[in-house]
């Protein structure tokens, strides 16, 4: 938001008339968002005043939620492009010329427009052939599936307009644009003919899965090594999932079905809202009333400051389930405390901030428990796997795990406390209660959300909205730390993160489905079996192969792309879907902070102005924590599956 708003106010400012669109833009996310959240609790109002003569609840609200998602989905990827903030693997932020970063930065815009516009093309055809028309409240369906080849097309402008070409070479863009419309024949003519192709059309669709077979391999090799040079992810796993069912002569308008299905799911509404609860904490200065309490609370014990470090960090990033913001949002106020006023050296400092800016994602509501039940449950049904799992299974599973990782690294900071002879503070009960008083409400949200999950009391949608109302309530209307006027440039804060996340879960769900069918998962799970007997020799690749994911990738991404493939393995060496799914996010926690390229370690550089290399160094004694607690979790399931049978 500041990077437009100073483009609005510099010399080459946007017209005034793009500027209207862009708070269009802005006011219809908004929109859909404050409605996934204000449609559950509404009908959590009218569930409990059933009994009144008057039925105030919404015919069908279940599927307008669920389609303001669509909405909320799209919307966001659209802003997500004009900021370019999609997420991907980008190796050439590490490389050192202006000049290639500039030519790469032409190239991955130019892919990513002409695979949007053919991704844009297959929605007019699913609209047509693949919705009846029902009624979502009082607008049929199709209406609100507009939105799909809309978003996509103005996402491929945006990705052509992104390239900076001036002159003559404007040409480029323009050649991308109308050689993806090409590509996109097969669509185009099945959305004019449907299944009655005359001769000559049917001719040229079958030439153009012709040539997509011939092509195969070069192409899918050509489109992972973009993902290096920067492209968005989700664009290259359209371009592979496009390529894959034409070479398999399919219809792919099937992506567009695929998508719509993903992003009108309620299993995945949570994300959206748990993403603005964490905005809302970070943006406020909850941050800092819980520092100042969890200091007056336990700074009197040896490793006291350690204990409220780790406490609050994991508070943080349950509720963001993205690292960098806790590390960005608390790292500072955190620093100057362990620093200055608890005399840790700096080494030591940095290197705790930095290894437990991601050690609350095994808590309840981490979005990425949430997004690994979604995929570990999809995943199952697909393969036809009669084991159910729920969202509960997740929370309860990712619990002792998280324990145990939060006490190892208590520990290692208490012993160093110890050793190193830091001073405590005196105990004093009125500042401790004061602190404690004035961070109460946010210190109670984690508490009242589970309580009213395991009560039954709320679904997981209903928690995620009850969730934002909470938290609005008490940064905005209670501590004023938020002002009304401030709460849209929020809501944009979150914008990024959920249309990033929803940009792939989309096109992942897609290929996941295509690369299912082929067999190959089963087929590479009985080549694994005969290879490799053992499954504890299987779950030591398995780490290290996900340690070298989270290096490279986000965890987001890493759930979305990765975890897919692998659950069938599981499956086949006996690993309970829940331990797996925790495996999975306490590998990635680790691989943030694994070089060469750990996304914590970056994070850290920029925030405390340090080298790379030295960020590295101080993080390696607590790398080597979580290494120990990642073998303990994966070697050992009780830990991940007892409460679950337990309750």
């Amino acid at each position: 938001m500041a990077g437009e708003n100073q483009e609005l106010q510099g010399p080459g400012k946007r017209s005034r008339i793009k500027a209207i669109l862009y708070n269009i833009e802005n006011g219809f996310c908004i929109f859909s968002l404050a409605g996934l959240a204000l449609l559950p609790l509404w009908e959590v109002i009218s569930r409990s005043l059933r009994g009144l003569p008057v039925n105030i609840g919404i015919p069908g609200s279940s599927s307008i939620i669920t389609h303001l998602l669509l909405w909320a989905g799209m919307f966001a990827g659209m802003i997500t492009t004009r900021t370019e903030a999609h997420l991907s693997i980008a190796l050439v932020q590490y490389f050192s010329g202006e000049r290639i970063k500039r030519r790469l930065r032409i190239f991955t815009n130019l892919l990513s427009a002409f695979i949007v516009t053919i991704l844009a093309w297959t929605g007019p055809a699913f609209i047509k052939i693949g919705l009846t028309g029902r009624l979502v409240g009082f607008v049929p369906d199709r209406i609100f599936a507009l939105v799909l080849p809309l978003g996509y097309g103005i996402i491929a402008l945006r990705f052509a307009h992104r390239t900076g070409l001036s002159g003559w070479k404007r040409i480029f863009p323009v050649l991308v644009l109308l050689l993806g419309t090409l590509c996109s024949f097969p669509s185009i003519t099945k959305f004019i003919w449907e299944y009655d192709l005359p001769e000559w059309a049917y001719n040229l669709t079958e030439s153009f899965y012709d040539i997509a077979w011939y092509i195969k391999v070069p192409a899918m090799v050509f489109l992972l090594v973009s993902a290096l040079a920067g492209t968005p992810l989700f664009v290259v796993m359209g371009g592979l999932v496009l390529l894959f069912l034409e070479a398999a002569g399919s219809s792919v308008d099937i992506v567009s079905t695929d998508i719509y299905s993903a992003l009108t799911g309620d299993s995945i509404i949570a994300i959206p809202l748990f993403t603005l609860v964490g905005f809302f904490l970070s943006e406020s200065k909850a941050g800092e009333r819980l520092v100042t309490t969890f200091r007056s609370l336990f700074s009197w014990l040896p490793g006291g400051m350690i204990i409220a470090t780790v406490i609050i960090c994991a508070f943080f990033t349950s509720f963001t389930g993205a690292s960098g913001v806790t590390i960005l949002a608390l790292g500072g106020i955190l620093f100057s405390i362990l620093s200055e006023h608890s005399k840790y050296n700096e080494k030591f400092s940095i290197g705790l901030l930095t290894s437990v800016g991601s050690i609350g994602l095994l808590f309840p509501p981490s979005l990425p428990l949430i997004l690994v039940w979604a995929n570990l449950s999809t995943s199952l049904s697909y393969l036809g796997n009669s084991e159910r799992i729920n969202i509960t299974d997740m929370f309860l599973g990712g619990f002792i795990p998280g324990v145990i990782l939060v006490i190892a690294v208590i520990i290692f900071g208490i012993i160093a406390s110890v050793k190193t002879k830091i001073p405590v503070e005196p105990f004093h009960l009125r500042r401790a209660l004061s602190s404690f008083k004035g961070s109460i409400l946010e210190i109670l949200l984690p508490f009242f959300l589970i309580i009213s999950y395991f009560t039954g009391f709320l679904s997981t949608v209903e928690i995620g909205a009850a969730a934002v109302l909470y938290i609005f309530i008490v940064e905005v209307i209670i501590h004023r730390d938020i002002k009304f006027n401030q709460i849209p440039a929020v809501f944009m804060k979150a914008v990024p993160i959920i249309g990033g996340v929803l940009a792939i879960l989309g096109l992942s769900q897609s290929l996941s489905f295509y690369i299912i069918d082929t067999n190959a998962p089963a087929n590479l799970a009985e080549w694994m079996q005969q290879t490799i007997q053992s499954k504890y020799v299987f779950l030591l690749l398995l780490n290290l192969a996900l340690l070298v994911v989270g290096c490279l990738m986000d965890i987001f991404s890493a759930i979305l792309i990765v975890l897919p493939l692998i659950v069938p393995l599981g499956l086949a060496y006996g690993v309970d879907p829940v331990h797996l799914g925790i495996i999975f996010i306490v590998n990635l926690e680790v691989g943030f902070l694994t070089p060469p390229v750990g996304l914590n370690l970056f994070l850290a550089s920029y925030r405390f102005k340090k080298s790379f290399v030295d960020i590295c160094r101080y993080v390696f004694p607590f790398l080597l924590i979580q290494l120990a607690v990642v073998i303990l979790v994966t070697y050992f399931p009780w830990f991940s599956t007892y409460l679950t049978r337990f309750f």
